[in-house]
């Protein structure tokens, strides 16, 4: 298993997914390797398709899709938790989509 995490270094949200992925990722017992891979330019975002910072990919797909848009840019990306709109999905959003 294979995950990626993009990130943008001025949305430090992807801190706070990373330790909440490997967290989960050690308690599920379920082995993956996660690169950190920083998106540093408007073009690299374009030919990643980088919804925003963090997205985490799992052999290369979304773990949390996004709609198809031409805009692919620099930003920071929310999630839509059940304690609303955050940085980062929470470790049971997580856990639900490694499942899967």
């Amino acid at each position: 298993m294979e995950i990626k995490l993009l990130y943008f270094d001025a949305c430090l949200s992807y801190r706070r997914a990373e330790k909440t992925l490997r967290e989960v990722l050690a308690k599920e017992s379920m082995e993956a390797d996660v690169e950190l891979v920083a998106v540093n330019s408007d073009e690299e975002a374009r030919r990643l398709r980088f919804p925003g910072s963090p997205t985490i990919r799992l052999d290369g797909q979304d773990l949390f899709p996004v709609a198809e848009r031409e805009d692919w840019s620099l930003g920071c990306r929310v999630y839509a938790t059940p304690e609303g709109l955050k940085g980062s999905p929470t470790a049971e959003m997580l856990r639900e989509t490694l499942r899967r």
